[in-house]
């Protein structure tokens, strides 16, 4: 792809809205717009040559007001801000035009921007230019699709320490120590009579354990890391009536699920997205786990059986009204390995199942909630985080791992460094290090886009919007 051409691309959302913005950069984009720009009134008399030059001898970070034109038709009142390189996002020349929010509006503003001498951007060829150009590392540039695609606060709040380079930091760190260590071997094996490698193997392993250690960290927080970027699979299973799509209402904030006396209203899986403390759950809601022989039941209990298999949490929802049966002993043993929080609902009601009972017979605690009512939802809350996050998340300084490529690059790295600390201890030659430790070097350059394929660059900015 050729990097210095001019790109343009329509920024913000489309739809109605009271602003949008069109994004131009390369070699030519502030010659591109300046074509079509026109400073001040359409109809005020000014000197042609600054209608022709206001932009071409503009200052870096000034804002000029106007009307662009498509030939000699205005098409609107704007502002258009001039960045020249290397100092914006792409480090190229950058233009962005404010116009007025609409679709019809500023598709024919990129209109007569692509006729004035522009292409239309790929995919994310903004942000792919501005890692191809040294501005941010690939740790960087994911960070930005992922700060878009935020869908709570931990989430948002991870992408931004990234994208300040909280992980490239750490990244950087550790290789700039490999590469030492690197080259003090290297060195010693070319010049024995001038570097001596008495003690280095001891001295390195020093190294190394810390190295291991701050890799495991990395690696661990990246459970904690998928959760906040994907949400938790949740799954809310339970007999018939026992007040599961209550539950899902009182969730949700909205009356989503049906809800009425009978049994079995709920046929097949309803899914909705919602956040408690910070924390967003894919939620589910399934048809009522019980023996039937109407075949439409046996196939929704059967895929609630399904989604509940695979899910990240299971919430076994218990009407604590009526004794078990049969149909909760089934349940409560289909999840007494598996990650879950059994609720006993309708605690507004006389209670006939206890808490101690149904600890007995699945393991897990239960907690006492009224959906209809709204309590213990708190609880819920409180419980569900525990289970999911290791201690406080502080942003200030910690960093989770949300890409499963990430996590991947860091394991790799985190093998090759046991395998140093393997050759240390089993007493093997000094060149085994090198070649290890290279190639924990080579994985975490991965990471922050310093030795990685093509392919994988383009795979990665295809997933954004057209105008970042």
């Amino acid at each position: 792809m050729n990097q210095t051409d001019t790109i343009a691309a329509i920024a913000t959302a489309a739809g109605n809205s009271g602003i949008g913005i069109v994004r131009v950069s390369g070699e030519e984009a502030i010659s591109v717009v300046s074509r079509i720009f026109r400073p001040g009134k359409p109809d005020g008399r000014r000197d042609h040559e600054i209608k022709e030059n206001v932009l071409l001898t503009a200052e870096s970070h000034t804002i000029h007001y106007g009307f662009l034109f498509d030939g000699d038709e205005p098409i609107d009142e704007v502002l258009v801000m001039v960045m020249r390189k290397p100092k914006s996002f792409t480090a190229e020349d950058t233009v962005e035009i404010d116009c007025h929010g609409g679709m019809l509006v500023t598709r024919r503003i990129l209109e007569a921007v692509l006729k004035a001498g522009a292409r239309l951007a790929e995919p994310g060829e903004f942000t792919k230019r501005a890692f191809l150009n040294g501005r941010i590392d690939l740790s960087q540039a994911e960070a930005v699709i992922d700060l878009i695609n935020a869908k709570n606060d931990y989430a948002l709040k991870s992408s931004v320490g990234q994208l300040r380079g909280s992980l490239s930091k750490k990244i950087r760190n550790l290789r700039e120590r490999i590469l030492y260590e690197i080259a003090y071997i290297e060195s010693a094996l070319d010049d024995p009579e001038h570097i001596s490698l008495e003690g280095y193997p001891e001295r390195l392993l020093k190294t190394i354990c810390g190295m291991e250690k701050e890799l495991s960290d990395l690696i661990r927080s990246s459970k904690n890391g998928r959760v906040v970027a994907e949400g938790i699979k949740t799954v809310i299973i339970g007999k018939p009536n026992a007040g599961k799509s209550s539950l899902m209402n009182v969730l949700v904030g909205d009356e989503r699920a049906i809800v009425t006396d009978i049994a079995g209203t709920t046929r097949d899986i309803l899914e909705e997205r919602i956040s408690l403390e910070g924390i967003s759950l894919n939620i589910v809601d399934t048809a009522g786990i019980h023996n039937t022989e109407d075949k439409v039941e046996q196939i929704g209990v059967s895929r609630a059986l399904e989604a509940a298999s695979g899910a990240d949490l299971i919430i076994y929802v218990v009407d604590a009204s009526i004794s078990l049966d049969e149909n909760d002993f089934r349940i409560m043993e289909f999840i007494k390995d598996k990650k879950a929080v059994v609720l006993l609902n309708k605690s507004d009601l006389e209670q006939t199942v206890s808490p101690d009972e149904i600890f007995r017979l699945s393991g897990h605690r239960a907690i006492s909630v009224s959906a209809k009512e709204e309590t213990g939802i708190d609880e819920l809350e409180k419980r569900i985080r525990s289970m999911f996050y290791d201690g406080e998340i502080d942003f200030n300084d910690q960093i989770l791992i949300t890409s499963v490529r990430h996590a991947n690059a860091l394991r790799e790295a985190h093998e090759s460094i046991l395998m140093v600390r393997d050759s240390i201890e089993n007493g093997m030659p000094e060149d085994f290090f090198s070649i290890d430790l290279m190639n924990a070097y080579e994985k975490l350059g991965l990471i922050i886009g310093e030795s990685v394929e093509d392919d994988l660059v383009n795979e990665i900015f295809s997933r954004f919007c057209m105008g970042k």
